[in-house]
């Protein structure tokens, strides 16, 4: 908890950057402002990058029974796509210093909320606080529930860890985390080549360059990644991992075929109406699809397969991953566009589709395993 605490605290950096950017230099009073936004965290014993979205989706994982960790997990990015959703509609009838006020709120309450919720049973497990341990999992199942066995099995399972390495980052590297990290990596990087932050912060672009109206087509954008989202939340501990990511990702292929080949309408000088039908289209079935698995999953996942040794660590390389993925997708998007329009979208599309193949070879099912399940399974321990 203290590391989201830390978190709030270069949000809060952050945003005032942004609000007084134009007493400063203006530049760099906002690049300032942006690298507060995604903080560091000084951990046990390194320096880990990390932001609140990760550390969120890693302690609702902790803390959530098996059965319906996944839809907990989920309903952090639903959250957030609302919060993003709300900013979209906001930012067409408010200024940009009015944005920034309202950014900083919600980083006081949160900072207020903390202190009214428990530590994680894993964390409070590794750190040998075992009195605390029990209070905090009797508090999170109800005080008539029977938390023995779950206890037990946290308690073995981090003493067994904690005696097989030492913390550091080092041990990411290990042959026996080979397949998690792999898991881990891959998916932060191909969920972002696949296109999504370039999408996403250049929708206005896209739309106008169709000929669209860039504020229907973002608002509508903003509107139908909520219901879709709330889908991931129902499903995501009933159809499983797997499938909902492969059926995702399968939609996002789609929705960039359909934006290259309105694209490529325009190229052939066809109707302006079909060009612009298709992008539309075509966004909106990548966005749906996406919201529907591709952007909350990852985050489950990413909070299931590692063990609590590494956890720190390897969720710290996993956003860093995600994040400098965004921007090169982000500082590059303008050029691929001008390079060829129809092209950047069916580059997109080509990764979605090597993406369904990575998850039907390497990705596991977690869907009702214990986390301790989970990783002893992927790291060939315990067995």
């Amino acid at each position: 908890m203290q590391s989201i605490w830390l978190c709030d605290i270069f949000y809060v950096m952050g945003w005032l950057a942004i609000l007084f950017a134009k007493f400063f230099c203006k530049i760099w009073t906002f690049y300032v402002g942006y690298l507060c936004k995604y903080p560091c965290k000084a951990a046990k014993h390194d320096l880990n990058l990390i932001s609140i979205s990760k550390q969120a989706s890693v302690y609702v994982a902790e803390i959530t029974p098996k059965k319906i960790r996944g839809g907990f997990t989920a309903a952090n990015m639903l959250v957030l796509c609302l919060g993003v959703s709300l900013m979209f509609f906001m930012g067409n009838v408010l200024t940009w210093r009015t944005m920034a006020i309202i950014g900083l709120v919600p980083c006081f309450v949160q900072s207020v909320g903390m202190f009214f919720i428990p530590e994680s049973p894993r964390w409070l497990a590794k750190m040998g606080r075992e009195k605390e341990l029990e209070n905090t999992l009797r508090r999170l199942r109800g005080k008539n529930a029977d938390t023995f066995s779950e206890m037990a099995e946290i308690k073995d399972y981090t003493k067994t860890f904690e005696q097989l390495s030492k913390t550091s980052i080092l041990n990411l590297f290990e042959r026996r985390y080979a397949h998690p990290l792999t898991i881990g990596v891959g998916i932060m990087l191909l969920q972002q080549f696949g296109g999504s932050n370039g999408i996403l912060y250049y929708a206005s672009s896209i739309f106008e360059a169709a000929g669209c109206s860039a504020s229907v087509g973002t608002t509508t954008m903003a509107i139908i990644q909520i219901p879709f989202t709330a889908l991931n939340v129902l499903l995501v501990d009933k159809s499983g991992r797997r499938p909902l990511l492969m059926v995702s990702v399968a939609g996002t292929c789609f929705g960039n075929i359909l934006v290259g080949l309105g694209f490529l309408s325009q190229g052939f000088q066809y109707s302006s109406e079909l060009c612009a039908i298709l992008v539309l289209s075509g966004i909106l079935i990548y966005m749906a699809s996406y919201s529907a698995g591709m952007n909350a999953t990852p985050y489950i996942l990413m909070s299931e397969i590692f063990p609590v040794n590494i956890r720190g660590s390897a969720g710290s390389l996993m956003t860093f991953a995600n994040w400098f993925t965004a921007w090169i997708v982000s500082y590059s998007f303008n050029f691929l566009f001008d390079w060829s329009s129809p092209g950047v979208f069916f580059i997109f599309a080509a990764i979605c589709g090597s993406t369904i193949l990575f998850v039907a070879k390497l990705v596991p099912e977690t869907k009702g395993r214990s986390l301790e399940e989970i990783q002893a399974s992927m790291t060939h321990l315990l067995q």
